[in-house]
Parts: structure tokens; C-alpha cells; sequence
């Protein structure tokens, strides 16, 4: 890493910021069409409702990577897991060990709460960040599936 690395949690007062990374991952990803969210949405589900956590990792004196979790449960292991739901770091700042340095810290956080495992998912087509997550050690999981259900169908099932 060319400077100092730390980490910080996100707050309230961070909403806007929180919302720009997802943005700024949504396009990456080619789906800004589909984020929906705005700052209420941002500070009633992580701050008022606690479903979700943030780290900001900090370097030069902002803010240039993000990485939002919650905890999941496996019933198989009998604790808790966490689940990270978006990792983003700023491309400016790519390629000096800040995206690495996060999955450390969510390592960290996992082994401190006592988890049994980190997890997350990695479209198919994002050849760089799968070699980056194997390079770590992580394993895809190739005998799952990944499956929906959202919006109206959602509606109609709970009825």
C-alpha cells in the first residue's frame, strides 16, 4: 500500500457517502438502472433498523473504498455469518492492496464475533475480482444457485 490504511464504521451522517459507493459499484457493475435506494432508505434500514453495517476504508484523509454486510445463519454450523453484500473501492485508488485490506478487516470483524464464515456472490462476467477472490483463498460455490424472488412476485406470494 502506498499510505496508511484505516478503517472506519459508517454513521448516520454518512448516508449521502453510502450511497454514492453503491452508485459508483452499480455502474461498475452496468446496472445503475436498477438502484432504487436514496438517503432515507440508507438511514432507516442501516441506522434506524440496524440490518446492515459499513466500513469506510481511509486513505489520504478520504474515503476510497466501502464495504457493506449483514449477519446470515448457518443453521449447519450453529453461528452466525457474515455476508457481504457490496466491496467497492474507488478506481483511482485500485491496485494498492485497499480491496484486499477490506476482506482482511471483514475477516477480522468475523473471527472477533466469533462467525463461522464469510460469504459473498461475484457476477459471472467480473473475471478480475473472481481472480482477485481466489487469489485470496476464497472457493465459488459451484453445486448452488442463486434464486429471487422481488417486486409483484414477491407481493403475490405473501398473500
Amino acid at each position: 500500500m502506498e499510505c496508511e490504511l484505516t478503517f472506519r464504521y459508517a454513521k448516520r451522517t454518512d448516508s449521502a457517502l453510502i450511497l454514492r459507493f453503491i452508485k459508483a459499484l452499480a455502474e461498475y457493475e452496468k446496472m445503475l438502472d436498477e438502484v432504487i435506494a436514496d438517503e432515507s432508505a440508507i438511514e432507516e434500514w442501516i441506522f434506524d433498523k440496524q440490518k446492515a453495517e459499513v466500513i469506510f476504508a481511509i486513505a489520504d484523509g478520504r474515503e476510497v473504498g466501502f464495504a457493506l454486510f449483514f449477519h446470515n445463519f448457518s443453521t449447519f454450523l450453529g453461528r452466525a455469518g457474515i455476508y457481504l453484500e457490496d466491496l467497492f473501492v474507488f478506481p483511482e485508488y485500485r491496485g494498492k492492496g485497499y480491496g484486499k485490506a477490506l476482506l482482511k478487516r471483514l475477516a477480522s470483524i468475523a473471527v472477533e464475533r466469533k462467525c463461522g464464515r464469510l460469504e459473498w456472490w461475484c457476477l459471472d462476467w467480473n473475471q478480475p475480482s473472481i481472480e482477485f477472490y481466489l487469489s485470496l483463498g476464497a472457493e465459488p460455490m459451484s453445486d448452488w444457485t442463486v434464486y429471487r424472488i422481488t417486486g409483484d412476485t414477491l407481493l403475490e406470494l405473501s398473500k
